[in-house]
């Protein structure tokens, strides 16, 4: 039985990467540059104002006054200031937020700070120095500065940049395309009325979710019935995928097919069972052959996790080993993210024999980050995760925690 390290290191040991493809903007958000990006222009490609006022010469104000003849005004979106025509001493031009200084002016008063009549406006300011409410030419980027290194995550404020130097596609490190089989002769769609001995789905959907808030593509194939001839004809059409998740039929029951099936079908076990709870039963392996389609570069295989039939079993086995892999291929580092120190907001007994990560509420405050375990009835407990947002990290053993004390947390981004 593996150390959850152990097994952690050996997924990575199996990890490519996606040779690049281009994507526009609107297909970017979350995925991971493959080339730098540099600007086509200056940011801003003009000096300009940052807010509604007056641009001025500040040598014209004495001890924060003037009164300045208005010698015209300027909107944003408006053709710079002609280039002849300089602001002369005495002169002032109303300006909008975000409109090209005129040349020779070189601050910007507030609208607040003035008043105005018969063509000249009053000035009342405390202080005025040059470069006041004014973004120079290339303040933010110059022309040719690299903006964005490979290896970026590409978040909002990513997209906003590269649209703001013109790249309306980038080259990207694709989405990993993630097969879901759910398995078991007891389960079926949410749709569906449960007949007795009968549970709904709730792996399947929550597997998808979990794939895409990773930031890979999901393609749920539905429930395979606990049956060889079944197990294969869906695992050969997941095999095609760049991961394969399967749910259940992973232990040591006479209808634990899962393991038997992948390995008629090609795929090579590299561990079975993990020194884990919940999760024990989890099972990894790889197809590493020309007949199954891929498009890891790096060496050509699909990925394959059993993960184990309870609900909490499978979130936990996802962020421990699912999500780390997609973060790898992704190029996106850490790939296996650090556990988070924190402070038990109460008392908490527990016993183990395997290191067990257990739901809890993470907060953060003044006082920096606090935990709560949430009440949880074991590993069919889905309605506890609810209110989780991440998993206290119990080492084996006999344990007595009081409030005040510091626990590792494995934090997930719902």
């Amino acid at each position: 039985m593996r150390t959850i390290e152990e097994a952690q290191q050996l997924i990575a040991s199996h990890c490519g990467r996606f040779d690049p493809v281009t994507v526009t903007l609107a297909d970017a958000l979350g995925l991971v540059l493959a080339d730098d990006v540099s600007s086509d222009l200056d940011l801003p490609p003009y000096s300009k104002a940052l807010m509604d006022g007056y641009a001025i010469r500040a040598q014209d104000l004495v001890g924060g006054r003037a009164e300045l003849a208005i010698a015209g005004e300027i909107v944003a979106g408006q053709a710079p200031w002609p280039d002849d025509r300089v602001i002369s001493p005495g002169q002032a031009v109303r300006i909008m937020t975000g409109a090209p200084m005129p040349p020779g002016a070189d601050a910007v008063v507030m609208i607040e700070r003035t008043t105005t009549g018969s063509g000249r406006v009053a000035i009342r300011e405390e202080r005025v120095r040059p470069g006041q409410n004014v973004m120079g030419r290339g303040a933010e980027v110059s022309r040719g500065q690299v903006v964005l290194r490979t290896g970026s995550r590409l978040r909002p404020p990513e997209i906003g940049l590269l649209a703001a130097v013109g790249q309306s596609r980038v080259a990207v490190r694709p989405r990993p395309r993630v097969a879901i089989i759910s398995t078991g002769n007891e389960i079926v769609e949410a749709h569906e009325s449960p007949s007795p001995g009968q549970i709904r789905n709730s792996n399947g959907s929550m597997i998808v979710a979990l794939v895409t808030r990773a930031g890979a593509t999901p393609q749920y194939l539905g429930i395979a019935r606990d049956t060889t001839d079944d197990l294969k004809r869906r695992a050969t059409q997941g095999l095609e995928a760049d991961i394969l998740i399967l749910s259940g039929g992973v232990s040591a029951g006479d209808l634990d097919l899962v393991p038997g099936v992948l390995r008629e079908l090609g795929v090579r076990e590299v561990f079975h069972k993990v020194d884990l709870k919940p999760g024990k039963p989890v099972w990894f392996g790889v197809v590493e052959s020309p007949e199954v389609p891929s498009t890891l570069n790096a060496q050509p295989s699909t990925l394959v996790f059993g993960l184990p039939g309870n609900p909490v079993s499978v979130i936990v086995c996802f962020e421990l080993f699912v999500r780390p892999a997609i973060r790898q291929i992704l190029g996106l580092t850490p790939a296996v993210s650090p556990l988070v120190t924190a402070t038990l907001s109460e008392d908490k007994n527990y016993r183990s024999d395997r290191p067990t990560y257990w739901p809890a509420r993470l907060e953060f405050g003044d006082a920096g980050c606090s935990v709560r375990p949430v009440a949880w009835l074991g590993s069919p407990d889905l309605r506890a995760t609810t209110e989780a947002n991440g998993f206290i990290f119990f080492p084996p053993g006999d344990h007595k925690l009081r409030a005040g004390d510091s626990v590792q947390v494995l934090a997930c981004d719902w």
